[in-house]
């Protein structure tokens, strides 16, 4: 059973393996965390966030400094759809934010029955110019 997650990521229990809900792509070990089998973009937090004031002239921006913060962009290596993004200090691993109980969501699902389909919200789109 295939058990949606998040928006673009769902686990499939019987190969306990997180999957991309996009292109199907299987990203790697449930146990492990889901980020290490997905592209990284480290981002300069000024691309995003570009500076109010003239960098020029003042010190403080109201821009985050790259020295102290960066954006990772965690994107599926099939189809290219962003996953996850998060805000980290340079030079930290990307944060394990999921850590799933799997004996225990499969149990949960066992008990729901064959007949329960996991809600999985609006449909994903799949096609062209979806994650490109």
């Amino acid at each position: 059973m295939k058990i949606p997650m998040t928006e673009y990521l769902r686990i499939d229990l019987d190969r306990e393996t997180w999957e991309c809900r996009v292109c199907d792509h299987e990203i790697g070990s449930a146990k492990a965390n889901y980020k290490e089998g997905l592209l990284v973009h480290d981002r300069d937090p000024r691309e995003i966030h570009p500076p109010i004031i003239d960098p020029d002239k003042y010190r403080f921006t109201f821009s985050p400094d790259p020295a102290w913060v960066r954006i990772l962009e965690f994107c599926c290596p099939n189809c290219g759809t962003q996953v996850e993004t998060e805000y980290a200090v340079p030079g930290h691993p990307p944060l394990h934010d999921m850590e799933v109980d799997l004996p225990a969501l499969k149990a949960q699902w066992a008990k729901r029955g064959g007949e329960a389909e996991p809600f999985s919200g609006p449909a994903v789109v799949r096609g062209e110019g979806h994650g490109h």
